[in-house]
């Protein structure tokens, strides 16, 4: 599998906010199926089916210990989502520089910002 799509499995699992609330709790140190489906009104197999997509998207993983199935955040792909996002901050960072200078400039009286 290459990296994009790899990415493309990435942002689609996270596209779905109750996965995203799963992933947060997970943050906080293993979790059950059971504990991380209590506070979702829904079944268990249907949060059964949202760990399947975290986990086909390499954004967790699950164990085995004794009868418990703990699941746990594997992090590795949100820092493939962090790394293709800086390049837009930078992109947003640059523009924002751009018009605080042209605001600036607006503001020293120069109405059409340096242009003559």
């Amino acid at each position: 599998m290459t990296a994009t799509d790899r990415l493309s499995m990435t942002l689609s699992a996270l596209a779905d906010p109750t996965r995203r609330a799963i992933l947060a709790r997970l943050a906080e140190g293993e979790r059950s199926v059971t504990e991380l489906a209590a506070p979702f009104e829904m079944s268990l197999p249907a949060v059964s089916k949202h760990l399947k997509v975290l986990e086909r998207a390499g954004l967790i993983a699950r164990g085995r210990e004794a009868q418990w199935r703990p699941c746990r955040l594997e992090a590795g792909p949100l820092r493939d989502v962090a790394g293709f996002v800086e390049t837009y901050r930078q992109f947003w960072d640059s523009s924002l520089d751009r018009l605080e200078d042209y605001l600036a400039r607006l503001q020293q009286g120069d109405p059409d910002g340096g242009r003559h």
